[in-house]
């Protein structure tokens, strides 16, 4: 072997080395859903956070039926935002939009996990119309059909179980 040839063997060797070394510092040796990770998920879901307390008042002799948590929902970024992405919801909580003025009203479900019971009420505080069991993921208007000021936002099914209608009053 001449002294050339061992030096282009040499220099060969030592690329190919390289190249190795590189493949084997850059390849992944496993996919990400191969991969374990030992630091805990980040939850991007809105946890409830207590404003307040509403009751829910029988028509007429105004005796409390029942009250909830709930949250406030009173800018124009917190009520777009509303219960969406909530994966579950207690039966003792729900969520109050309130808006500066009396007007008719129309919510959907974009984004929301859970079913909802939508309870539209007026200025004096009185149930004016509720859309009950409302489909998740709807883009259908859910509208008040009355002038409505603020809205309370319940699991579906909430409405049925404590015989709440319309007529019906709130206190927060």
């Amino acid at each position: 072997m001449t002294r050339r040839s061992k030096r282009i063997t040499v220099v060969s060797t030592l690329f190919t080395a390289g190249l190795l070394a590189a493949a084997y510092l850059l390849y992944p040796r496993s996919t990400p859903e191969q991969t374990v990770s030992t630091t805990p998920a980040i939850s991007s879901e809105p946890q409830f956070v207590k404003q307040g307390v509403l009751s829910f008042l029988r028509q007429k002799s105004f005796a409390v039926i029942t009250a909830v948590d709930i949250e406030i929902a009173d800018t124009d970024e917190k009520r777009m935002q509303g219960l969406m992405f909530r994966r579950s919801m207690s039966d003792s909580v729900g969520m109050l939009f309130t808006f500066p003025d009396e007007t008719p009203q129309s919510f959907w479900m974009k984004n929301t996990i859970i079913s909802l019971d939508i309870v539209y009420i007026n200025a004096k505080k009185e149930i004016v119309s509720i859309q009950k069991y409302a489909e998740p993921y709807s883009e259908r208007p859910l509208p008040s059909y009355k002038p409505a000021k603020f809205v309370v936002e319940v699991n579906a099914g909430f409405c049925d179980r404590y015989r709440i209608g319309e007529g019906d009053c709130i206190r927060f």
